[in-house]
């Protein structure tokens, strides 16, 4: 292409999506992206201050199916509970209360 030369762009095919401002708003793609609500501590709502290793039902609740500890972005709990419930979820396992695998 030689410089000095405008480019003129194609119109837009008969029947085909109409672009610039006078085509209207666009709509977005996909769905919405609402901010999730913040999981609170069930363990400081609750006012646990510690969590014992002989609290095997409570602790139950904290693991999957097959024994596998789950997450605090899954269950919600602060970084201080979490810490314990894996420590006595682990003690639990030595002392034979859990199983290490379901």
């Amino acid at each position: 292409m030689p410089h000095g030369v405008p480019v003129q762009s194609a119109p837009a095919p008969a029947g085909g999506p109409a672009r610039g401002p006078a085509a209207g708003p666009r709509r977005p793609f996909g769905r919405r992206h609402f901010a999730p609500r913040r999981k609170v501590c069930r363990l400081c709502a609750e006012k646990i201050h510690t969590i014992d290793f002989k609290q095997s039902q409570l602790l139950k609740t904290f693991c999957t199916d097959t024994g596998k500890i789950l997450s605090r972005r899954i269950t919600g709990a602060c970084a201080k509970h979490q810490r314990q419930i894996t420590r006595a979820i682990k003690v639990n396992r030595n002392l034979a209360i859990m199983p290490y695998k379901g």
